[in-house]
């Protein structure tokens, strides 16, 4: 789908690098297709170096050689680089956006045009191609578009098509703040771990290697996870026991009160965003 497509990066940092790596090495694009600018010429060196790609310092040149361009800036400079680049872009191509915590609203307001945009929120596994990410549309998507979106995202890990105005802020206390509450439980099964008299190095691998066969098995199985957990419960057991514990420490109530606390956050920033792009574009 994107073998033939010419797509631009805007920002070239930790997230732009990963989704580069991900087109590249999963041929899903063509490095000679793939075009990036950066404001550091370092990181430019090193990404022409390692993946093959073009790049330049210059933002017009990306959005005047693509047709599927992705702005993989800081949310905090964003608006600027939306106002230099606004001359460059029409409906003839996909603007992807993966400004964390930049509502379509906004991104729209920055660009004064009605241009075919779509928002898109990966995670830190990127970073190991296991990514969950959110794909939104916005009002001007063409038939297409998201599935050119998701074949982009697809290459870093697995998307879901959510509603923004519904779902998004959702997405962020659940997936876009979870691996910070997986690693959390990873660091405290390890601390226990060594409380019982493990090293710190054998405590941290098992703790992480059961997270990651737990995971596995839960994707590639399809069960539900109160089904697994059964499995592994034995009457009078060790795990019963443990899973005693955790419910006497409110884990599950803990957990849902994060994602909550995290998805209203994720609210007030994106209203308080959209609110700063609205006075920029004004000014």
């Amino acid at each position: 789908m994107l073998q033939d497509k010419k797509i631009g990066f805007i920002g070239s940092g930790n997230m732009g690098e990963a989704l580069v790596s991900g087109l590249v090495l999963s041929k899903a694009a063509k490095p000679e297709n793939i075009i990036c600018s950066d404001i550091f010429p370092d990181m430019l060196k090193k990404i022409h170096e390692k993946y093959g790609v073009a790049t330049t310092a210059d933002n017009i040149e990306v959005c005047d050689k693509s047709e599927i361009i992705i702005y993989a800036t800081k949310p905090q400079v964003l608006s600027s680089v939306l106002k230099e680049t606004a001359p460059a872009l029409d409906t003839a191509k996909l603007v992807i956006s993966i400004a964390a915590g930049v509502p379509l609203a906004a991104i729209a307001a920055g660009l004064k045009k009605e241009l075919r945009l779509i928002r898109a929120m990966p995670n830190i596994c990127a970073f190991v191609k296991e990514s969950a990410t959110a794909v939104c549309a916005g009002p001007f998507a063409q038939d297409g578009d998201v599935e050119l979106a998701r074949a982009v995202f697809d290459s870093v890990g697995k998307t879901v098509v959510l509603q923004e105005n519904i779902l998004m802020d959702a997405f962020t206390g659940l997936s876009g703040s979870g691996p910070a509450y997986i690693f959390t439980i990873v660091d405290a099964m390890a601390d226990a771990g060594v409380k019982m008299g493990l090293s710190r190095k054998d405590a941290l691998f098992l703790s992480t290697q059961t997270m990651l066969g737990s995971a596995r098995l839960l994707l590639e199985s399809q069960e539900h996870p109160g089904r697994l957990k059964d499995r592994v419960t034995s009457p009078g057991g060790t795990t019963i026991a443990g899973i005693h514990t955790l419910e006497q420490g409110a884990l599950r109530a803990t957990l849902i009160n994060a994602v909550e606390s995290a998805a209203k956050r994720s609210k007030e920033l994106g209203d308080m965003v959209v609110t700063d792009f609205i006075k920029n574009a004004d000014g």
